[in-house]
């Protein structure tokens, strides 16, 4: 006897709770990259270390390896028969427990090469999350759907910075890293019973559920889709320069604050944590809701608020990093870290609807590759070679100085924020939903 149509459907899965789910995720995923910048003065005092080492310590050595994986780990997220949800909980396995190796470390290569393994477990995660997201959201959603999984940026940093700098003045560095890694080791398990991948729930509330199946896309074919949109060049190039401001400035802010107003690791976490951080989370939900807003309106419209934002925020950074008072310096911070932090559901969500559904994971992919090779892994870097570069003039101001021109470099994404606005309405028209 044939069993009733739709008996063992299985129920649609939530787009909220994949949200939720996902944005746990994330927030440990920044909680165990972030944590190192709170850390780095400790870490440089104890081990010795030059700014140059820090600089390769906090960026490159991570981003080196994240970037590398972050495509051929989108390439396979891409392919039909890839569980996304085990993905995602086997990266969180890998990169959760390699934090925890960092308070293990006794010079400088250990602690690189545990740094990578951070890296190489991250590149996992945000690809095949975003692939997820764009199956289940609605277009004219995806923005705002983006900005709650992008709040695991400014969550996880706020929490790194906070409980990071409390337990470095504590217990010292070595064990934040060990509290903040080993939890994600457990949070792995409750993603693979929280979560099933829509491509194994046929009636789940996916924006293709009812399509027949697409072959998946060679690496030639994958690239040709991404590349070929000229709006996604321009994103790939605010985006890198976003992330170059926003990396470079999220090291050396924190060893501004320590350094130049003589704040300790935990003052500067609890501070400049919580205040940065709310302020994040806010611009990160409006640039979303501004977003699904506006662009309804005008499709160029989805990228206004990140070209205005990243332009308005460079005179409002300069004043912030002139005060000798780090009160003051704190409280101006606030609205330029909010202007910055508008970009990512803007930029995320227009990427995955300027390529075809099977190109996806790929999409996220690249845009991250050059981000984080850039932003990441160069961002902290170079403001640290600068740093050393100039210290026989500046001194322990070197910093500051740094900082200025950090913040001038805020005019090079609003710029190709708003050539991509310009291509928007024609290409995403052209690929629909």
């Amino acid at each position: 006897m044939s069993e009733p149509a739709g008996q063992n459907t299985p129920k649609p899965q939530s787009l909220r709770l994949v949200l939720a789910v996902l944005l746990v995720v994330y927030v440990f995923n920044f909680l165990d990259r972030q944590i190192v910048n709170i850390l780095a003065e400790p870490i440089r005092r104890d081990l010795g270390l030059s700014d140059t080492q820090i600089g390769l310590m906090t960026g490159i050595a991570f981003a080196a390896f994240y970037t590398c994986l972050g495509i051929p780990i989108a390439r396979y997220a891409d392919r039909p028969g890839t569980n996304r949800v085990g993905l995602i909980a086997g990266a969180l396995i890998v990169w959760s427990g390699m934090t925890a190796l960092c308070g293990q470390a006794q010079n400088f290569v250990q602690l690189l090469l545990a740094r990578i393994g951070v890296g190489v477990g991250e590149a996992g995660c945000t690809p095949a999350a975003h692939s997820l997201i764009a199956d289940l959201a609605p277009p004219e959603k995806r923005a705002s759907a983006m900005a709650i999984y992008a709040l695991g940026i400014p969550i996880g940093t706020l929490l790194g910075m906070l409980i990071g700098g409390l337990l470095a003045d504590a217990y010292g560095w070595r064990t934040a890293f060990m509290v903040v890694g080993l939890p994600g080791v457990a949070l792995a398990g409750a993603v693979v019973l929280s979560l099933r991948d829509p491509r194994r729930a046929p009636a789940a509330l996916s924006a293709a559920s009812m399509a027949p199946p697409r072959p998946a896309l060679s690496n030639r074919e994958a690239l040709a889709e991404i590349l070929g949109s000229r709006a996604f060049v321009l994103l790939l190039a605010a985006g890198s320069a976003a992330a170059f401001l926003s990396y470079g400035k999220a090291t050396w802010t924190t060893i501004f604050f320590q350094r130049t107003h003589g704040l300790t690791a935990g003052e500067t976490g609890f501070w400049f944590g919580i205040w940065g951080g709310v302020a994040a989370i806010v611009g990160t939900l409006a640039g979303g809701w501004l977003a699904d807003r506006f662009g309804k309106i005008n499709r160029r419209h989805v990228m206004t608020a990140p070209a205005v934002g990243f332009a308005a925020a460079v005179p409002l950074a300069i004043s912030a990093y002139v005060m000798t008072d780090w009160r003051w310096a704190l409280a101006l911070l606030m609205i330029p870290t909010a202007l910055n932090s508008l970009y990512y559901g803007p930029c995320f969500s227009s990427a995955q609807g300027l390529v075809k559904p099977e190109a996806r994971a790929m999409a996220s992919a690249v845009l991250l590759f050059s981000q984080n090779l850039i932003g990441l892994g160069l961002g902290p870097l170079f403001f640290g070679m600068l740093s050393d570069w100039i210290k026989p003039i500046a001194g322990d101001e070197s910093v500051r100085w740094v900082l200025y021109g950090a913040a001038v470099i805020g005019f090079i994404p609003a710029f190709f924020f708003w050539r991509a606005s310009l291509r928007l309405n024609e290409e995403l028209d052209r690929k629909g939903p």
